[in-house]
């Protein structure tokens, strides 16, 4: 008898686990993939360590959640800086001084503010969709280049049919700053993700190919509670409906050059282009292995954002008025679940980053 089965070896399960076994309980993961680590799942292809399911850089402003993760393994000084593509122009992420120079030739933070309030102005009342929305924030130019396009792969859906509340705000700097994310602490686990959870898990048992749902009578009895952190709709076998999610599916290519776009990240924000992005794995670590060697060669994934149905893999809650208060009545029933915690991404059907996901985690090991 375990004290705790952790369904699901990602990272909200994987720190769940550490903990408890740190306060010298006994635990048991499963997952149902033939791996660890989750999304966070990296797999080395010709030395270079890749984001099996999409690109995933570690940020945080929480000094005490990058301290935890470190006690795990060392992070690299890895900055995020995207390119955007646009039918063949290239572009500075996010929104910056090189942008706003390449769009619109202006060379001062003046210029350039000037040149956006102007274009903003088009929007006077409140806007009604997402198109009036980002006009309202960065303009047309910069919406029509590398907005729009880009927006409508993700959702699958024209910008004036998706509410305006999806864009909250759009990064604009009056600086020549390329780093995407205005954090005090970033980088890439150095030897990859599915090493850092390795070493979470250390010392725990780990049993993989195992479906909790399809064998949940059985793995109930094996411990005194559950910590789930699958999709929270098909734990009550979709019994008010199915949550809705976005996915995404990956073409990857082992090629053999060196390099093929120079940057870890280029998104493609034109609408005729099928794929949104393209990662080049080798540049998250600056495009050496372990031992600092140049890599010959190089491995890329198209992303291509999708309707997701039943059977394929959930990525983005689609956190939209139905979908809210859909969950809102799964959670009722999880509540009365008083053997179960659930959690993460899938099992709170929440848009989670990583450090939120293990602050969470902490949270609840705390209060229990």
């Amino acid at each position: 008898m375990y004290d705790y089965l952790v369904v699901g070896a990602g990272l909200y399960g994987a720190v769940f686990a550490h903990e408890a076994k740190k306060k010298g309980k006994s635990v048991l993961v499963i997952d149902k993939r033939p791996h660890i680590a989750g999304n966070v799942y990296t797999e080395k292809i010709e030395g270079i360590n890749v984001h099996k399911y999409g690109a995933h850089i570690f940020h945080t402003n929480n000094k005490k959640i990058w301290d935890y993760v470190n006690q795990f393994i060392e992070f690299n000084r890895f900055t995020n800086s995207p390119v955007a593509n646009y039918k063949g122009e290239l572009y500075s992420m996010p929104f910056n001084m090189y942008t706003f120079n390449k769009m619109w030739g202006v060379v001062t933070p003046q210029e350039a503010e000037e040149k956006i309030n102007e274009q903003r102005s088009e929007i006077q009342d409140t806007p009604q969709n997402l198109e009036e929305q980002a006009i309202s924030l960065v303009g047309r130019d910069i919406f029509e280049k590398l907005v729009k396009g880009y927006t409508e792969k993700q959702w699958g859906r024209d910008c004036k049919d998706l509410p305006a509340f999806i864009i909250k705000r759009l990064p604009v700097r009056l600086t020549f700053d390329n780093n995407y994310f205005n954090a005090l602490y970033q980088g890439i686990p150095m030897g990859g993700y599915t090493k850092m959870v390795e070493n979470m898990l250390e010392g725990i048992e780990v049993r993989l190919n195992t479906d909790y749902l399809e064998n949940k009578e059985e793995l109930d009895k094996l411990a005194k509670k559950i910590v789930y952190t699958g999709p929270i709709d098909a734990y009550f076998n979709y019994s008010l409906g199915a949550l809705e999610y976005r996915s995404v599916r990956f073409e990857n290519e082992l090629l053999d050059i060196p390099n093929f776009q120079g940057n870890a990240a280029v998104n493609y924000t034109d609408r005729e282009t099928p794929w949104t992005r393209i990662i080049e794995h080798k540049w998250f670590e600056f495009g050496k292995d372990e031992n600092g060697n140049d890599l010959p060669k190089t491995v890329i994934s198209k992303e291509y954002s999708s309707e997701w149905k039943l059977g394929d893999e959930p990525y983005y809650p689609v956190n939209d008025e139905k979908n809210t208060e859909l969950y809102s009545k799964y959670k009722e029933l999880a509540d009365k679940e008083e053997k179960v915690i659930f959690g993460g991404r899938l099992g709170e059907y929440k848009y989670y980053d990583m450090d939120a996901v293990i602050d969470e985690a902490l949270k609840v090991c705390q209060s229990i």
